[in-house]
């Protein structure tokens, strides 16, 4: 379980098919403070450390991600050279300083526009039909692991919606949300209060 409050940006440093999917993160955590086995949130994705080493605030560990992970999240993410969002697995007692986030993506959306608005930016967002029913104006939404609040929804013709989100300056600097650009695929996880209030309305009908 994590909150989408992302602590670090970390980079794919090698990849290779070991059967799974072998990637080698570096990150500037402390390599004593990562145990073998953890849950870490890769850019919205929970993965397992299955090695680790280097030194504190030059570390990297290794997670084996599976081809049913490959095919839920954006084509080419896990490639060397990849920047990612992340996040260590939520401790009993810790802030829950954004919201519930699970480390299981539900859909790829694509950036449709950035604009700038004041120091901040305007995302808009298209995200697919069989998410568009979760998502809702000052709802949560998680991209590419960072918790954010939608702004406002609209829907399109083919079921699918466009979203709108306001991010400021701090979280493009402390993620890669600020880095994206118009055409490039995000990882996206609905909040999961939303996912079971639409599964409580699909059995009345």
């Amino acid at each position: 379980m994590f909150t989408g409050i992302v602590t670090a940006i970390g980079q794919i440093r090698e990849a290779r098919q070991t059967g799974d999917l072998r990637a080698v993160i570096t990150c500037p955590f402390d390599p004593a403070g990562i145990a073998m086995g953890a849950s870490i949130a890769c850019s919205g994705v929970c993965l397992t450390v299955v090695d680790k080493g280097g030194v504190a605030g030059d570390a990297w560990f290794a997670v084996d991600i599976s081809a049913e992970s490959i095919s839920r999240t954006v084509a080419g993410r896990w490639t060397e050279g990849t920047s990612l969002n992340l996040e260590g697995a939520l401790k009993l007692g810790d802030e829950l300083g954004g919201h519930i986030v699970t480390g299981h993506v539900d859909g790829v959306g694509s950036v449709v526009s950035v604009t700038p608005e004041g120091d901040s930016k305007r995302f808009v967002i298209a995200a697919p039909k069989e998410l568009a029913p979760y998502l809702a104006p000052k709802g949560s939404i998680t991209v590419d692991g960072v918790s954010l609040t939608v702004n406002e929804v609209v829907d399109q013709a083919d079921g699918s919606c466009h979203f709108t989100l306001n991010i400021i300056p701090h979280t493009s600097e402390v993620t890669t949300i600020g880095a994206l650009n118009p055409g490039e695929g995000v990882n996206l996880e609905i909040d999961v209060l939303a996912r079971y209030l639409q599964r409580m309305q699909s059995l009345r009908n």
